[in-house]
């Protein structure tokens, strides 16, 4: 089994991201799933087993972080 590097694996996940959201959505998710209070492990539980979009996926991560700053 090949592990892939942590650099490598970084690189493709913004070339898919930018690729299906764009630059400025896929700076937006990184940037939401990156803030302190965002439990991603728990939010993908809860969400990533529905059949969404990535653009749909990408508003559900909004709302959640918006929900966790109330």
């Amino acid at each position: 089994m090949f592990l892939e590097t942590d650099n490598a694996i970084r690189l493709a996940g913004m070339k898919i991201l930018n690729e299906k959201l764009g630059t400025v959505d896929a700076e937006r998710f990184i940037s939401l799933i990156s803030r302190e209070n965002f439990d991603y492990t728990k939010w993908r539980e809860e969400n990533l087993n529905q059949n969404i979009s990535v653009r749909e996926l990408s508003q559900k991560a909004t709302e959640y972080a918006k929900n966790l700053k109330s």
